[in-house]
């Protein structure tokens, strides 16, 4: 079992930025990502960015060049948002996914609103 604490989000102006940090109690053996998915009311949950253990990363269309993952170490991943905008406002997911069985670890969700 995987445990995920995340850590940040909040309150912020569009053009602002802000910065999530996730922890994992451990990291499994083989191939596995480490990321982010948001859901928006009323809205399916979609990937953010990714970091698989080969070095992949992965970014959906909508915060590539605006967003940035990275792992800073092996337990940890963040997600630094930049240029925030009204449409990023979702709950946001750290997620760890063992990649050849396809199970997924979630966390708990941070909130991150986007208001003027």
């Amino acid at each position: 079992q995987v445990y995920l604490a995340e850590s940040g989000g909040g309150l912020v102006q569009p053009g602002e930025s802000l910065t999530l940090s996730c922890r994992a109690s451990t990291i499994p053996n083989g191939l596995h990502a480490m990321g982010w998915y948001r859901q928006a009311p009323e809205k399916q949950r979609e990937l953010v960015a990714s970091v698989r253990s080969d070095g992949m990363i992965d970014y959906a269309d909508s915060v590539r060049g605006r967003f940035t993952v990275d792992k800073p170490h092996s337990v940890e991943v963040s997600l630094h948002m930049k240029n925030l905008k009204p449409d990023d406002t979702a709950v946001y997911y750290c997620n760890m996914k063992l990649v050849h069985s396809g199970r997924d670890y979630w966390g708990q969700g941070t909130q991150v609103t986007v208001s003027s």
